[in-house]
């Protein structure tokens, strides 16, 4: 089992994170009357939305006249003294994902509900479908290899247009990514210091794309751009030879453990082979190549010393993706100004990289963060 390596976390969270008693970190729900049960439950229906920014220019020179941007919602904005939304929270899914990746019913028990941390009667959240997923413009829309080359800077662009000019948001109590969302998370605090309270990237390193993370991507790459039915990305059908490789992204996120119980013989094993494999033949398969070829500009180490929100960064150390033991966080986050990180020990409750959809193991780290923000203007 890796080492566990923290810096800044006080001795309390970890016991409770390897002892799963997370109650230790929830904050209490008092008792609600009618019409407080009917507003919490009010603010846990989400709702859709969609902007649309003119003439969004990528940043290798590329543009769209017209970028749709898909978001999803719980809560209601409320303004301060100055009229300004106070309340915000901005969430950001992971490569594979879009905003409703954090609807699951697990994730609104353990962060939405009321007296979770970030109770959805309380903040107004932003789940945004980054671009090229989802109900956002994608190259399955219609212009397929045509579509812009699009990065992490862009999507990071994408999702402050839609905040500032669409839902009229300057300013975030919290960004919060997982995984892709967790990336981004570092780009947001680095290009918008002031804009937000606090920042949590979870499942996440600030470095680029090397090692073992980048030759799994690369291999999926290759898979679809030699699939014979490729064709420059201007196929008739959908390729179809490149999904036998799409098990590697369960062998990468989950733990062998958890492999272990989802497939313990031979045949389940090839069972589950064979249904990821059906299953990733609804995907697009330029849609899949963006996403992974759109971490081709994703490198904050040298900027980390522009954030100025606190940020608490959550890893965990049986993650493959982003492995502990190569000792990149503690390197790199001493170079943010208020940073901390915590690398999770491995244990029966953990599930590798997939731990982050999985809030109730790390949510007291998330409490620790929202307990110490300014007051609300």
């Amino acid at each position: 089992m890796s080492k566990t390596a923290m810096r800044g976390v006080t001795p309390w969270i970890v016991a409770a994170a390897l002892g799963w008693g997370m109650a230790q970190a929830q904050t209490s729900t008092p008792g609600q009357g009618p019409t407080q049960a009917a507003t919490s439950a009010s603010a846990l229906q989400p709702k859709d939305g969609e902007a649309v920014v003119r003439d969004f220019r990528f940043q290798d020179g590329q543009t769209l006249p017209t970028l749709k941007l898909h978001y999803t919602t719980l809560g209601t904005p409320t303004r301060g003294a100055d009229g300004k939304v106070n309340n915000a929270v901005l969430l950001l899914h992971g490569t594979t994902g879009t905003g409703r990746a954090f609807l699951t019913p697990l994730m609104q028990k353990e962060l939405f509900a009321p007296g979770q941390p970030l109770d959805a009667s309380r903040y107004y959240i932003i789940m945004p479908d980054g671009i090229g997923r989802g109900g956002s413009s994608k190259p399955s829309d219609g212009l397929r290899a045509g579509f812009p080359r699009y990065g992490y800077n862009d999507v990071v662009e994408g999702h402050y247009r839609l905040l500032t000019e669409g839902l009229k948001v300057d300013h975030l109590r919290l960004v919060l990514g997982t995984s892709m969302g967790g990336m981004q998370t570092w780009i947001w605090g680095e290009r918008h210091p002031e804009m937000m309270d606090a920042l949590m990237p979870i499942a996440s390193q600030p470095v680029a794309m090397s090692g073992r993370n980048w030759l799994w991507r690369r291999t999926l790459i290759e898979a679809i751009r030699n699939d014979p039915e490729w064709n420059g990305g201007n196929y008739t059908r959908q390729p179809a030879r490149w999904t036998n490789t799409v098990p590697l992204f369960a062998l990468m996120t989950q733990s062998a453990a958890t492999l272990q119980r989802a497939a313990p013989t031979r045949d389940q094993v090839n069972q589950y082979f064979d249904k990821a494999v059906s299953d990733s033949r609804a995907l697009d398969a330029n849609d899949y190549l963006y996403w992974f070829e759109s971490s081709w500009d994703y490198n904050p180490e040298p900027d980390l010393g522009k954030i100025r929100a606190p940020l608490f960064a959550v890893n965990f150390a049986d993650d493959m993706i982003n492995a502990v033991d190569l000792g990149v966080m503690q390197r790199t986050v001493p170079k943010v100004p208020q940073g901390k990180f915590v690398e999770m020990p491995e244990s029966e409750h953990t599930f590798g990289h997939q731990t982050l959809a999985h809030p109730e193991i790390w949510k007291g780290y998330l409490v620790q963060l929202m307990q110490e923000l300014p007051a609300q203007k």
